[in-house]
């Protein structure tokens, strides 16, 4: 199969985390011989350049260059599918993939916020929800996401959890008596208030902040001004950060879609306070330390400095979460205890993952287009033999 890509976000480098889960499907469908490639934001030097093997990104900083881009690759190099990611808050690049690639696209619905659609869309827009509403085909990161799409657009999407999470072994953190507790992108949409909070209520507790892509200069400032926060700058590995982590703190406002970095840290033995916002209850698989929260009240009209509408919070009660952490990190059976809950289903939750099932999915969709054939192309009926060989079926 021909697969392109289209999302908003950098790929060149790629950043967060439906970037890494996207590129981790394309980069099992390269090893088994796709040809793949990205149209997606971020600098160019105006050509298409490897990123992996049987993987070519082009990356254009510039929204309607980027959607032109999307619509020649689509045209010169006839893909089967052109999957569009959800960060894509203009809607330009679905609009031009279902221009120039009629019943062919595919939605990859990871952000709610992002999407065209729903109470926690920051950019509703109708027509665009249409073209979602029509797709081929809509994968969701989770039962939280495919519910709130099914609920809002009445369109039941393929759960398709992304196998992001590497190989194991994987590392196990005993963290009890050393290590700062992390939040990751500190800003109001993440809870940065709670954070501030917890930190004035645990003076003797060391803090770790890592400035990510809602960290606004203001944001830094507060966290600079409190003397037990220090703030981090981004990192390659995950690794670099969990080995010195005694616990993850998610105190999210927002909706959130899942929370990978959620499952990575539990995987690890690394225990999670995090609020009940959108996906974090599911990423949390059934361990403790969930606690409610007031969700964003609504999102404003102005943007700040990230490009971000500027958000109405409301205010929190930080007692639960002084009392959770304070209760984690002065008990050590307890805590121990959280990790090895955080561990055991994590580690069955990620076992579960299949990294083809992407491809098997892709493999048995039906163009939407009723233009098009609705018979396989012998090249995809071919391959979807050898899948169901591969799993005895006849």
């Amino acid at each position: 199969m021909r697969i392109l890509l289209a999302s908003s976000a950098s790929y060149a480098p790629p950043r967060g985390g439906s970037t890494r889960s996207n590129l981790a499907w394309l980069r099992h469908l390269a090893s088994a011989g796709h040809a793949c490639r990205i149209v997606c934001g971020g600098d160019t030097g105006g050509n298409w350049t490897p990123l992996a093997p049987n993987i070519e990104v082009l990356p254009v900083p510039d929204g309607s260059a980027r959607a032109e881009a999307l619509r020649h690759a689509i045209e010169s190099r006839t893909p089967d599918w052109v999957l569009v990611s959800s960060e894509d808050l203009s809607h330009t690049l679905l609009r031009a993939a279902a221009r120039a690639a009629a019943g062919r696209v595919v939605y990859i619905a990871h952000t709610p916020q992002f999407f065209p659609f729903g109470p926690e869309s920051w950019n509703a827009d109708q027509p665009a929800a249409g073209i979602v509403r029509a797709a081929a085909g809509v994968v969701a990161i989770n039962h939280f996401v495919a519910g709130y799409i099914r609920r809002e657009l009445g369109v039941t999407p393929a759960v398709i959890h992304p196998p992001i999470y590497g190989e194991p072994p994987y590392p196990r953190y005993r963290n009890f008596d050393h290590g700062l507790v992390l939040m990751i992108n500190p800003c109001e949409v993440k809870g940065i208030d709670i954070l501030l909070g917890v930190a004035r209520g645990l003076p003797q507790v060391e803090f770790g902040a890592l400035r990510g892509w809602g960290t606004t200069r203001r944001d830094a400032q507060r966290i600079e001004a409190c003397p037990n926060i220090r703030m981090l700058e981004p990192v390659r590995d995950i690794d670099e950060l969990l080995r010195n982590t005694r616990v993850l703190l998610m105190p999210s406002l927002w909706c959130e879609g899942f929370g990978l970095i959620v499952m990575e840290a539990m995987l690890r033995g690394v225990p999670v306070v995090a609020s009940n916002s959108g996906g974090l209850e599911e990423a949390k698989t059934g361990t403790h330390y969930v606690i409610p929260v007031k969700p964003i009240e609504r999102y404003g009209l102005e943007f700040d400095e990230n490009h971000l509408p500027k958000v109405v919070v409301a205010p929190q009660d930080i007692g639960p979460w002084v009392s959770a952490l304070d209760h984690l990190l002065t008990n050590a059976a307890e805590y121990y205890a959280e990790s090895d809950r955080s561990v055991a289903a994590a580690r069955q939750f990620v076992g579960k993952l299949d990294a083809a099932e992407f491809e098997h999915y892709l493999v048995r969709l039906q163009p939407a287009d009723p233009a098009r054939p609705a018979e396989l192309s012998a090249a995809r009926r071919a391959l979807l033999e050898k899948l169901l060989r591969s799993k005895g079926a006849h």
